[in-house]
């Protein structure tokens, strides 16, 4: 299925058991994928974007000037690709569903993620499996598939499947998912996951951030964000990622003229699964594992991680 920006099409259930049959990788392994970013495309900005709106609330069903959103990759991915590496898949993943807005009604701040997935040479690769999955605003995971970390016991979350699709891109390597903005929970700075499949195999898994000013004035003004007070995880302090690369993880975001948000990454894959992989994962966390905590399995986290 192509990515159809104004069709979602029939849902297809993918599942936790089919990502990592895929990968053919433990959850326990690093690397588990890569992320990378094109220099000139990330630095784009398109026009038609606005501050001088507030931002929007009531979920994707706000994003009334959705259709005349701007393109942010107009201008090609530029003349170089830079590889960026992975990040853990983590434990919360969980089946999924063929659909451009993850949001299942959802409230919060709207959101356009927009992915352009291309090769080392920055050729784009139509037909790629772009899956992500976040938390709510309230902070939990949806499903009851994941850990029960995840959901946190939370009956709503346990019994959604929201913030969680799949897309698959266009001949220009483009796929777009319309969500909210996701909310914090205790150890992490606020993030996304992903992970590309290309013919089925899985080419990148790793995870994107949000600059920490844009976090913190959607946290401390915004409804359903600003009721849960203060994150006590920023970008800088999150011991997932390795901070020297942090920037090559972070979104490029502008708010549209009906309030919602913009966010867009290049994705640049590995053309072949025999290619060498790198690691974006930080020392800490490389640490833990060599400690022998099971990253899919949060009851063997030590104390105050994540």
């Amino acid at each position: 299925m192509r990515n159809d920006p104004e069709n979602d099409g029939s849902p297809r259930r993918v599942t936790r058991r089919t990502i990592l049959g895929g990968m053919g990788l433990s959850l326990l392994a690093v690397p588990l994928g890569q992320l990378i970013a094109c220099g000139p495309a990330d630095e784009h900005e398109a026009e038609g974007r606005t501050d001088s709106v507030p931002w929007a609330t009531g979920g994707t069903a706000a994003m009334t000037a959705a259709s005349a959103y701007p393109d942010p990759f107009a201008a090609g991915p530029g003349a170089a690709c830079k590889l960026t590496c992975e990040q853990v898949l983590g434990p919360c993943y969980a089946a999924t569903l063929v659909r451009k807005d993850i949001s299942e009604g959802q409230h919060g701040l709207p959101v356009r993620l927009a992915f352009l997935v291309l090769d080392e040479s920055c050729t784009p690769i139509p037909g790629a499996e772009v899956d992500i999955w976040h938390s709510g605003p309230s902070g939990h995971y949806s499903g009851d598939d994941a850990h029960p970390f995840c959901a946190h016991d939370d009956p709503d979350a346990l019994a959604g499947r929201w913030f969680r699709g799949v897309q698959t891109t266009d001949e220009r390597g483009r796929v777009d998912f319309d969500t909210c903005f996701p909310g914090w929970y205790p150890g992490r700075s606020i993030h996304i996951h992903f992970t590309v499949r290309v013919g089925g195999k899985e080419h990148a898994t790793s995870q994107l951030y949000f600059d920490d000013a844009v976090v913190d004035a959607i946290v401390a003004t915004q409804p359903l964000y600003d009721t849960r007070g203060a994150r006590d995880t920023r970008n800088t302090d999150d011991l997932v990622v390795d901070q020297d690369q942090l920037a090559d993880f972070t979104f490029q975001t502008e708010r549209m003229p009906d309030g919602a948000m913009l966010a867009w990454k290049a994705l640049i894959v590995r053309s072949s699964t025999d290619a060498e992989r790198c690691d974006a994962s930080s020392e800490a966390l490389k640490e833990l594992i060599e400690s022998g905590v099971d990253l899919s399995d949060p009851s063997t986290f030590p104390e105050g991680f994540p």
